[in-house]
């Protein structure tokens, strides 16, 4: 299974409470943070829907 990087690139002030949960269930808090997960279906589900807040790398 492949791994991503995923980094908050966008501010979530002025987003629906959705895209702002999908930040959270990634364990993104802040601005720059990044996190690594398991490429997974639901993985790669959540940050389909914020594509536009973060950038992805696959490592």
């Amino acid at each position: 299974m492949k791994r991503i990087r995923v980094t908050q690139v966008k501010s979530a002030i002025d987003r629906p409470e959705r895209q702002k949960r999908s930040l959270q269930a990634l364990g993104i808090r802040k601005m720059h943070q990044t996190v690594e997960h398991d490429g997974t279906p639901q993985i790669l589900g959540i940050v389909e829907s914020i594509k536009h807040l973060v950038k992805v790398e696959e490592i």
